[in-house]
């Protein structure tokens, strides 16, 4: 017998929640800390353990589920293009492929797209767009573009991503870092405005600051950050990795100010949670900027990732999941907010969101409030520590929804 068929033997006698932990605790790197609970399937909103109990996905894999688990019509197409082919490399054409940004760009209003895989590679491919096209549109000198980020921004992980957090703990041990990019802090048009001079080639924003706990910019600050790029010929990219596609019941979180980015920067949700695939959409002249052999992606683009992400947005559309999210996300953010009041626990500061996206602050370690929560049936994730993130699905139901609140009262009035 072999050791891969060894493993696969062993692994099917590994029927306890137990035993699963501990196999992937002593083969698995440790860049995580998950939930203690093994997830075997899952449908819609709910998923189910091992164990045979089922709960209520309020994360949604960071809102790359936004279409719920295992959408049927997702589903169908995976398996028939499956059937057909799932993978060419850019060396020869596909059948998806133009379709696919064909419609990406339709949706974003743009006129290009350039396909990637992960959230990650499309911001790296943002910034290389970016800063070429500010050597040979905006004429900044070889080597001189910079760009101005946020603090407590989250993008990705890569060495050239990390470099630029604020975020002590993304960056220890991976230095040396990229430079070419300077912090404004997060909301704060005046502190952009100090940082503009002419070898800005673009602003990099979340609309929405999912990771450092659902903080949401003052209204007024993505249209003014637009105007300022616009005043000096700056690009502004927005990485609606999380926030978009429905998320904030808008389909980009920028609609909220009326602001069309100049560079879109997707992901996640974009394939309906099936597969990774991500986009970067902008103008001609933007994307136009590369070149055969300038960038490219072995698995970027490929026939099966085109064909769902396709689908996903059809689904999204045609079941009116970016309305959805808007009318389930006032309901329940105002539901989540009453837990703030004269008689409600000490330890929560604070309930904002927008759309199926909300965050409850607290003054403590968060980790012990998910943690009960999953007791009830309720899984959700704490983000940089004193934050629960609840992000339900697009799809999910209203009982679901009215179920999750009595939950939450339950464990904040124990």
């Amino acid at each position: 017998m072999t050791p891969i068929t060894q493993s696969m033997t062993s692994s099917a006698t590994l029927d306890t929640t137990d035993a699963f932990i501990a196999r992937e605790e002593a083969w698995g790197a440790h860049n995580y800390r998950p939930l203690d609970l093994v997830i075997e399937s899952a449908e819609g909103a709910w998923v189910t353990d091992v164990d045979g109990k089922r709960y209520l996905d309020c994360l949604s894999a960071y809102s790359a589920v936004n279409h719920g688990h295992c959408h049927p019509r997702i589903l169908e197409t995976m398996i028939e293009q499956a059937s057909r082919v799932t993978l060419t490399s850019r060396a020869f054409r596909n059948d998806q492929l133009g379709a696919f940004c064909e419609e990406v760009a339709g949706v974003c209003g743009m006129e290009m797209v350039l396909p990637m895989n992960t959230g990650a590679e499309a911001v790296e491919t943002a910034i290389k767009a970016a800063r070429r096209w500010g050597y040979r549109t905006k004429g900044i000198p070889d080597g001189q573009a910079t760009i101005i980020a946020f603090t407590n921004n989250f993008h990705g992980r890569t060495t050239t991503i990390v470099g630029f957090s604020s975020e002590p703990s993304y960056r220890d041990g991976f230095g040396p870092f990229a430079p070419g990019f300077v912090l404004a802090p997060f909301g704060d048009i005046d502190a952009v405005r100090a940082l503009m001079h002419r070898h800005v080639c673009a602003v990099l924003v979340e609309p929405i600051q999912c990771e450092a706990g659902v903080l949401i910019p003052p209204p007024g600050f993505l249209r003014a950050l637009a105007d300022l790029c616009r005043e000096h010929d700056v690009l502004l990219i927005a990485d609606e990795i999380q926030t978009g596609l429905g998320r904030t019941g808008a389909m980009f979180a920028c609609d909220h100010e009326g602001v069309k980015p100049d560079v879109f920067v997707l992901g996640k949700a974009l394939s309906g949670g099936f597969y990774p695939v991500s986009a970067v959409v902008s103008r001609r002249d933007v994307l136009g900027v590369f070149e055969p052999g300038s960038h490219g992606s072995t698995f970027g683009g490929n026939p099966l990732g085109c064909a769902v992400a396709r689908t996903a947005l059809r689904v999204l559309q045609d079941e009116h999941l970016v309305e959805r999210s808007a009318r389930l996300g006032a309901w329940f953010l105002a539901q989540v907010q009453s837990l703030v009041g004269p008689s409600s626990h000490p330890d929560i500061v604070d309930v904002r969101g927008r759309g199926l996206l909300v965050a409850i602050e607290l003054r403590g370690p968060a980790r012990p409030w998910c943690e009960a929560l999953k007791a009830r049936g309720v899984l959700c994730k704490e983000t940089h520590d004193h934050v629960i993130r609840l992000s339900p699905p697009l799809v999910v139901s209203e009982d679901d929804l009215t179920w999750a609140v009595q939950q939450l009262r339950a464990v904040f009035s124990a």
